[in-house]
């Protein structure tokens, strides 16, 4: 009963995007130019009942947000069955008070988003046994494009009423999973445009703090003239500020990159002792700033197959922490050992130390302790979820052994 053929009815249906809600009658003239009714009826779905949006050729009787409630079996038809062709002895018409008017045939479809049904759109026709299997497709396509104009209208309100559809039981469980993983994936999707954003502001700071430091050690050297001893205070209160501020973009930068999988191993040959020791070297004037002593325990140097930079990254994450929440005029030590199999760098200071029922915690993304002490320390929360993720790109472990003030010594075991 398509007015018209199936090649005109999809040189058709993109026109339904362009379809403006100021009046309701655009919706069913659209759909007019392909499908013959006499009436149209829009309902969006509550977890127990239909209300009214949008008519066509309505009866006074049919007032636009009235609600029609569903028993059981109705519930399961709009939440889970496809399209229908019916008359007016079906349940679902005799719920929305359809077939008093005389309308005997009526095509009935989903509004809905993947898996996820917000609403029906009904068509009637005041004669029986109008309406065939054709007129059903034809209507499903429309409904399909129809469903995501109206989502934009309403999205919200929609996704509240699928939450609590999904609490009281509506959707069965395994579509429920389906629709869940789909949220989800668009999660993950806007995830990945922060994770790009971040990324990209990170590189753009990065360029001005390099020029910074650059300069600022230029002025130490005293290259182009003599420093009195309040500059020199102050040329080293920038070179520090700015190696803590271009760390913590590093680490957004990082996390960015492990988060798209886009962190890559390149291992060569090295012996542990240069990245031990110039780690260190960079490290030296946050260490100093306090007063903190740098200690090595490396009994005998050995070399290891590695990427030079994330070993070098790995060491200055903990030792930088171990710097950072240790007491002035203290000390750091930095032990390195190895077996046949691994070897082993750990990192002891005398700090604040870290509760037990905290030390799994530490390593997930933007876990900050919360103590007087930590507060007056500024972080992005990364550094240890970036380190463990380093070692775990290595085929390695990360472990900490630690008691309230009585300091941590941070472990990383990396197989050869």
């Amino acid at each position: 009963m398509t007015t018209v053929s199936s090649d005109e009815i999809l040189k058709i249906l993109p026109s339904l995007f362009d379809i403006d809600f100021n009046g309701s009658m655009t919706l069913f003239r659209k759909l007019d130019k392909f499908l013959i009714f006499d009436e149209g009826f829009i309902y969006y779905a509550n977890p127990d009942s239909l209300q009214l949006k949008y008519s066509y050729k309505k009866h006074s009787e049919y007032n636009i947000d009235s609600v029609f409630n569903l028993d059981s079996n109705l519930k399961k038809f709009i939440f889970s069955k496809n399209g229908k062709i019916l008359d007016d002895s079906a349940k679902l018409i005799n719920a929305l008070n359809l077939s008093q008017f005389n309308q005997k045939s009526f095509l009935v479809a989903k509004i809905s988003i993947k898996s996820t049904v917000f609403g029906i759109i009904v068509l009637a026709k005041y004669e029986a046994d109008f309406y065939k299997k054709a007129d059903l497709e034809a209507l499903e396509a429309g409904s399909a494009i129809l469903s995501y104009v109206l989502k934009d209208i309403e999205l919200s309100n929609v996704f509240k009423l699928q939450l609590k559809a999904l609490k009281d039981g509506i959707i069965e469980k395994n579509k429920a999973y389906k629709t869940i993983k789909e949220q989800n994936e668009k999660i993950l999707e806007a995830d990945k445009i922060k994770n790009e954003f971040l990324a990209n502001v990170s590189h753009e700071l990065r360029t001005p703090l390099n020029s910074i430091l650059g300069f600022s050690d230029i002025l130490s050297a005293q290259l182009y003239g003599n420093l009195n001893s309040k500059q020199e205070e102050y040329i080293n209160d920038i070179k520090v500020s700015a190696t803590h501020l271009l760390g913590m973009i590093n680490e957004i930068l990082d996390m960015s990159k492990l988060e798209a999988n886009a962190m890559k191993i390149v291992k060569s040959a090295f012996w542990i002792s240069r990245a031990v020791d110039e780690v260190s070297n960079i490290i030296l004037p946050l260490a100093q700033k306090k007063n903190i002593k740098l200690v090595k325990d490396m009994p005998a140097d050995f070399e290891v197959f590695a990427d030079y930079q994330k070993i070098q990254q790995i060491l200055y994450n903990l030792i930088s922490n171990a710097i950072k929440y240790s007491p002035e005029n203290n000390e750091v030590e930095i032990s390195v050992s190895a077996d046949e199999e691994k070897f082993r760098i750990s990192v002891h200071d005398n700090g604040i130390g870290i509760d037990k029922k905290y030390h799994g915690k530490i390593f997930a993304k933007f876990v900050q302790l919360d103590s007087a002490y930590t507060k007056k320390e500024s972080s992005t929360g990364l550094g240890l979820t970036i380190t463990k993720e380093l070692v775990e790109l290595h085929g390695g472990k990360i472990s900490v052994v630690s008691k309230i003030n009585n300091g941590s010594t941070f472990i990383v075991e990396i197989p050869f």
